[in-house]
Formats: C-alpha cells, sequence, structure tokens
C-alpha cells in the first residue's frame, strides 16, 4: 500500500481510494480487476452490473481464459477467489513460484505484442508522413492544381500504366532477344571480341612459317545430302570427346541427329536417306578400332561404308577428314592420370599395312590388367610407352617407316619422316582445331563447312592437367620425351592462326564489298526514279520545260543535265541571271512583232524534234 502512494505523490496525483468493502490490491493486476469487476457488478443499482467488465487497457485476459459473458454475476464468485487463494497456499513454495512466473511471463508477453504492434503503427504512420513530404518536394510545380496527394498518385499511376504500355508495344515489335532496338551502342559498353579473349598473351601474333592461299583457304563443298563423308580422327585426352558431342547435337540441320537418352551413339542420316553422313564415335561407333590413326582410317574407312556394294557401284566419295590437337605437355600429363585412373587402351587395333603389330614390336609397360596408380616417373621411363609422341605417330602415315618395326630405319630418319609425314596431313586436311582456342575452332569449322552451331563453344581453362604441379625439371623432361608432338604443334598453331587472320579479313573484305554494292544499288534507283520523274514533267507541261531550259543539247549526258540541274535549283546568283535573260527576252519579242513569232515556232520545233 505504501508503493503507490508514493508514486501517486511523486507525480502530483492523489493516491487511489478504495471503495468500502472492496479488497486490497494484490500483486496480480488481472486478480485485482477482476475482483474489482466482480464486486462493483454485485451492488444493487450500479452501473457496472449491466455492463461486461473487461480487464485495464493493455492487459490480457490470460491464457485460455473463457471470456466473460453479459450474464449476472455469481454470488459465490468472491468465495472462489478466497478458496483459490487458500488453494495456491496449501501448494509447495517451489510450485507456487512457478506458477506465480508462468502467469507474469503470459503477461509480460502479452503486453510486449501490445508494445510491438503500436511501435509498428507508429513507425508506419512516421513513414507515411515522410513519404508525403518527399512526395510534395517532388512534385511541388503541381500543387496549384489542386489535392497534392491525388495530383501526385495521379501522376504516378499515369507514369506506372504509361510504362507497361511500352514494354507490351516492344514486346509486341520486337519479341526477340536480338533485336536491334535493345543494342543502343550509345549507352552499352563495346562488346569483347569473343576470340580475342582466348589469347593468353596480349603480344600480336606473329607467323612463323610461309603458307599459300590454297593451304588458309579452306572452303569445303560439303554435300549433306550427297555422298560425302566427315571423318573424325580421334586423339586420345585432346578435348575430341567434348567436339564428337558437338558434332552429333549442337549442328544446325535439316535433318538433326536422333539421340536417345542412355545411349552414346546417335543416327545421323542424310536428309531423305538412310545414310551417315558422319564417321565418329557418337555415330558409327568405334567401327575402325579403339581411336584408330590415320593408317587405319585412310584404310579401313571406305571398307566399312562401301563394303557391302559391289566395287563398280560404289559411289566417288570425298573423305574430309578433321582432328583436334592440344598443348603436348598438357596431353601428357592428362594422359597419365587417365592411365592412374585405370585406362589402358587395350581394344586399339594398331592395325598398319594389313596387321596388327606382334608383342616383339610394341611392348607393354605394364604386366598387371592395368596401370592404375602408376607414378609420373615410372610413367616417363617406359621407352615403349606410346603417349610419347603419339599425336605425330597418329596423324603420319606409318607405312612409310615400316609400321611398328623400329629395326627398319634409322631412329633419326624415322623421326623426321613421320613429323614430314604428319605436317602434310594435317595441311591437306579438311579441318583442324586447336583445344587452347575453341571459340576460333567454331569460327573455322563453321566457315570451312558452312554449317553452324547452335551454341556457342566453351573454353575450359581448368583441366585435370592443369591442376598438376610440376616443376621445371618435369616439365623438361616432358618436352624432350614428346619432342615431335612440340614441333607438330608450333606448326599446327601458327597455321591455325593464320587461318583464322585469313578468314576474318576475307569476311570483312567480302562485308565491305557488300556495302559498296548496295551504295551503288542505291544511287542507281536514284537516278532512275529521278530520270522518269524528269521525264514526266516534260511530258506533262512542255511549255514550263521550255522556259527552263531554252536551249536543250541532244548530244548533252543525262549526268550533265542533272548536275546542271541541281545547280540551276542551289545556285541563286545563276536564277537572278536566268530571270533577267528572260525579262530581256521578252521585251525582245514584243518589239519584234510577227518576225518573232515565226522565230517561236522554229525553236518549237526543234524542242520537239529533240523530245
Amino acid at each position: 500500500m505504501a508503493l503507490p502512494a508514493l508514486a501517486a505523490r511523486a507525480l502530483g496525483r492523489p493516491p487511489l481510494q478504495l471503495e468500502q468493502g472492496a479488497p486490497a490490491r494484490t500483486t496480480c493486476p488481472r486478480r485485482h480487476s477482476r475482483v474489482e469487476a466482480e464486486l462493483a457488478a454485485s451492488r444493487p443499482g450500479s452501473v457496472a452490473a449491466s455492463v461486461r467488465a473487461s480487464p485495464p487497457r493493455g492487459v490480457s485476459l490470460g491464457f485460455n481464459s473463457p471470456p466473460l459473458q453479459d450474464e449476472p454475476p455469481k454470488a459465490f464468485s468472491f468465495l472462489a477467489g478466497a478458496l483459490r487463494a487458500r488453494f495456491f497456499a496449501l501448494l509447495p513454495r517451489g510450485r507456487r513460484r512457478r506458477m506465480h512466473n508462468l502467469r507474469r511471463r503470459w503477461d509480460l508477453g502479452s503486453l510486449c505484442r501490445a508494445l510491438l504492434t503500436r511501435g509498428l503503427a507508429a513507425v508506419g504512420h512516421s513513414l507515411k508522413h515522410v513519404l508525403s513530404a518527399i512526395f510534395s518536394k517532388i512534385f511541388s510545380p503541381f500543387s496549384s492544381f489542386g489535392n497534392m496527394d491525388e495530383k501526385s498518385n495521379k501522376l504516378l499511376l499515369a507514369l506506372v500504366m504509361l510504362f507497361l504500355f511500352a514494354v507490351i508495344v516492344l514486346q509486341y515489335v520486337c519479341p526477340g532477344t536480338e533485336c536491334q532496338l535493345l543494342r543502343l551502342q550509345a549507352f552499352s559498353s563495346p562488346v569483347p571480341d569473343p576470340y580475342r579473349s582466348e589469347d593468353e598473351n596480349s603480344s600480336r601474333f606473329v607467323p612463323r612459317y610461309n603458307f599459300s592461299r590454297g593451304d588458309l583457304l579452306r572452303k569445303v563443298d560439303f554435300d549433306i545430302k550427297g555422298d560425302d563423308l566427315i571423318v573424325f580422327l580421334h586423339i586420345q585426352k585432346t578435348g575430341g570427346t567434348t567436339f564428337g558431342r558437338h558434332l552429333v547435337r549442337n549442328i544446325q540441320l535439316e535433318q538433326p541427329c536422333e539421340c536417345r537418352v542412355g545411349q552414346k551413339k546417335c543416327t545421323c542420316h542424310r536428309p531423305g536417306k538412310r545414310e551417315t553422313w558422319l564417321f565418329s564415335r557418337f555415330s558409327t561407333g568405334w567401327s575402325c578400332g579403339l581411336h584408330a590413326d590415320w593408317t587405319e582410317l585412310t584404310s579401313c574407312v571406305p571398307a566399312v561404308v562401301d563394303g557391302k556394294r559391289d566395287a563398280r557401284l560404289r559411289p566417288s566419295r570425298n573423305f574430309h577428314y578433321i582432328t583436334i590437337l592440344r598443348d603436348p605437355v598438357s596431353r601428357y600429363l592428362s594422359e597419365w592420370r587417365h592411365v592412374q585412373r585405370g585406362a589402358t587402351w587395350k581394344a586399339s587395333l594398331h592395325v598398319c599395312d594389313g596387321r596388327p603389330p606382334t608383342s616383339e614390336e610394341l611392348p607393354s609397360c605394364y604386366t598387371g590388367d592395368d596401370w592404375s596408380g602408376c607414378p609420373l616417373k615410372e610413367f616417363m621411363d617406359c621407352p615403349y610407352n606410346l603417349a610419347n609422341n603419339r599425336q605425330v605417330r597418329m596423324l603420319s602415315d606409318l607405312t612409310l617407316v615400316g609400321c611398328y618395326n623400329l629395326s627398319v630405319m634409322p631412329e633419326k630418319q624415322r623421326n623426321k619422316i613421320l613429323l614430314e609425314s604428319a605436317k602434310s596431313n594435317l595441311k591437306h586436311m579438311a579441318f583442324f582445331g586447336l583445344t587452347e582456342f575453341q571459340r576460333k575452332t567454331q569460327y573455322l569449322f563453321e566457315k570451312t563447312f558452312n554449317m553452324n552451331f547452335i551454341s556457342p563453344f566453351t573454353q575450359y581453362n581448368t583441366t585435370r592437367a592443369s591442376s598438376v604441379e610440376i616443376n621445371e625439371e618435369i616439365q623438361k623432361r616432358i618436352e624432350e620425351l614428346n619432342f615431335l608432338d612440340m614441333e607438330l604443334y608450333s606448326y599446327a598453331k601458327d597455321l591455325f592462326l593464320q587461318r583464322y587472320q585469313f578468314m576474318r579479313q576475307k569476311e570483312h573484305q567480302d562485308a565491305r564489298r557488300k556495302r559498296q554494292e548496295q551504295r551503288k544499288f542505291l544511287k542507281g534507283r536514284f537516278l532512275q526514279t529521278h530520270f522518269q520523274s524528269q521525264s514526266q514533267g516534260q511530258n506533262q507541261s512542255p511549255g514550263q520545260n521550255l522556259s527552263q531550259n531554252p536551249n536543250p543539247n541532244p548530244n548533252q549526258n543525262p549526268t550533265q543535265s542533272l548536275s546542271q540541274n541541281l545547280t540551276q535549283r542551289f545556285n541563286p546568283n545563276l536564277i537572278q541571271k536566268e530571270s533577267r535573260g528572260r525579262q530581256k527576252q521578252g521585251s525582245g519579242r514584243k518589239q519584234s512583232g510577227s518576225s518573232g513569232s515565226n522565230g517561236t515556232n522554229d525553236y518549237t520545233g526543234s524542242v520537239e524534234t529533240w523530245r
């Protein structure tokens, strides 16, 4: 009782006086308010008897407490409260404390929810005032035209509707993503060249070899509806699997390849025929052996394609060979990692001159089923490892050096013949690409075969080979083991980049020539329409034409007459001189009389003759 009185004196208010007969205020506001309401309602003639008692503002009714109904209070309500107090007194102290904390926590939670609700309402109200102030600052020029809020809302709605209408019109006029209207060069940054981004260094390419125009211009007249055939020579670990999938899944064709889920091979038939136009791993499988080389394919493909036909009935086909090369060090490390995982390529036939090599000619580097877990040093120390100079061996004609028999000629002479054969076959191939230049590879293939890919190639800079960390000594050892591949790759890279530059320059020249032809055509159309309009004007008003051109020349060039007309039209001094001359001629004609009429008739006759 002392705390409320002290608080009331501190605030300058009189302490609250309880009515006579009312019980003292307890520590629980909910119980106190309910007891006061019941006592007030139990008094006869009180106003609260007909009004529902409710707790004070901000205090809940409690957990699972039923709402008070508009019913007459019961006579034993005070007795029930006293019994409840005695029941709580009989409970243990810990039990009473827990129940008291639970009731107080529930009341505090209700109070917090009420405070949070009011706080959010106040923040929303403040935000509304702030936004209205901002809109009043923005739309202050329109304040004199009526209510500010109404005008600003209408203007904002109009802007939103205009934006939506513009979007709908743009989608109707230009539904595609390649719309020319969206290419705002003045406001957008220049698009980088996708082909230039593949170059590792920014230095300009300097050619090392001299190639003829025929070597650089690779334009194959591939007839997919005829009998031509594309043969893909797939060298291990050069990205040939990715390129092979592009050939069967990513080319725009009249009749695309049919690729079924769960099957590696696709059916690539010619339009209207049940015959394939592509000889590769994903179209015909390994028909000539696993990763067949140049020597195997040139002798195997014609027999496989036309083996069932008579030699006299076989069509004259054009076999267009293509392949992909890779940096020798990266390719060597990638093959080593692949062998570590258990790859052996035992199914490779290595057929040369009609027979496979013997075990003495081509010994094995391992004794078990595979070479899994092989360390890099052991992989490099094997002298019979086919990974050494693999690209030169697979692109050369092995029949020139006795196939796999190393005793036919000295090693130095053998290496020279293999390298020259690989360079010659690579240069005369219809197409070859480089793994390090994916976009340029796509560009040259499209220009060579006049076939476009659906989606662009992706350049992967992080591979399994790039994750292998080697020192300079190991890298130098790998380069020594693959010295023929290093020479071939340098030659192939130079030829590849020269072909790319040549094709790009030719494309720019063709585009410039096409623009010049269009300008000539438009100029001719302009002159033609001008002559037609001039002739129509002469037919309609001959007298007016005579006054403008009194001295026609039948030998005059139409272009010269057009230039004279344009000069007369845009030269004011010449126009004034002509007007003065016409006035003098008019005065002379008036003085001449009948003699002038005869001269006019003669002049008209000469004009008709000229026309």
